[in-house]
């Protein structure tokens, strides 16, 4: 894994390092349209006698849950997700979550344990870069939004303690640009891939689009078409399910994620 996310000596890079160096700063708005060309990522932060559990659900759900890096017990740089990366400080937005409620906090220095373990898993924000790159418009983006997650009907396959329904994210595209975007992310599995489901939302389970579980919808207008895909939110819910206190560094106005 850490060759896929190498540091080059590029305008890139120095976006990459900017955009994780401000968080260490305080930065805490949203990462869309940062760093363009590299790969975003949901973090969740576990007790090692869950982890290999939380492992197993990730690697049981891979388009939902592509896992990226998992750290060892204790460990909280992160060379793979980028140099001198720190999880505790180097994320624009933290979230504590225990006793069935969350809070936001700046950073986890201060909460950190020898016993925890970092998971990162792969957020759709790369693959909109590639979509981007190919000049083709993105009206969630336009707005300064990510896409409107739902839970759907299906479930994940369980692992453990770890069970939930499978959480998609919706995004409109126009209709004639349909065949290029499925295209496109097909060729990226860590980005969450190809959509699962394009068209009508009530086969997945969903009543009504303009009412996302998390975030802002923006709703398909005549031109355009639904795609859905796999969400990394799947494992969010999961671990809400298991009653287990634990560290994620997510979505957030809308969207505040490592690069």
């Amino acid at each position: 894994m850490g060759d896929m996310f190498a540091m080059c000596e590029t305008d890139v890079e120095s976006t990459a390092v900017a955009v994780r160096l401000a968080a260490r700063a305080g930065f805490s708005a949203t990462t869309v349209g940062q760093a363009p060309g590299y790969a975003q990522a949901h973090i969740y932060i576990v007790p090692e006698t869950h982890a290999e559990d939380f492992a197993t659900f990730c690697k049981r759900n891979p388009e939902a849950c592509p896992l990226l890096a998992q750290s060892e017990p204790g460990r909280y740089l992160m060379p793979a997700l980028g140099r001198g990366t720190d999880i505790r400080s180097d994320l624009p937005a933290h979230h504590v979550h225990e006793n069935g409620t969350w809070r936001a906090v700046a950073d986890i220095v201060e909460l950190w344990r020898p016993d925890l373990v970092v998971f990162a898993i792969g957020c759709w924000l790369g693959a909109e870069g590639a979509l981007a790159g190919e000049d083709i418009p993105m009206r969630h983006r336009e707005l300064g939004l990510q896409g409107s997650p739902y839970r759907t009907k299906l479930s994940a396959n369980a692992a453990g303690s770890f069970e939930g329904p499978l959480v998609v994210s919706m995004r409109p595209f126009r209709s004639s640009d349909l065949t290029r975007v499925i295209d496109i992310t097909t060729g990226m599995p860590l980005s969450h891939g190809a959509p699962l489901h394009v068209g009508d939302a009530q086969e997945l389970g969903i009543e009504n689009l303009a009412q996302s579980d998390w975030g802002d919808p923006v709703l398909p207008e005549p031109n355009e078409t639904a795609a859905f895909w796999t969400c990394g939110l799947t494992a969010l819910a999961a671990l809400q399910n298991s009653g287990l206190p634990f560290l994620s560094a997510m979505r957030r106005a809308p969207c505040s994620s490592p690069i």
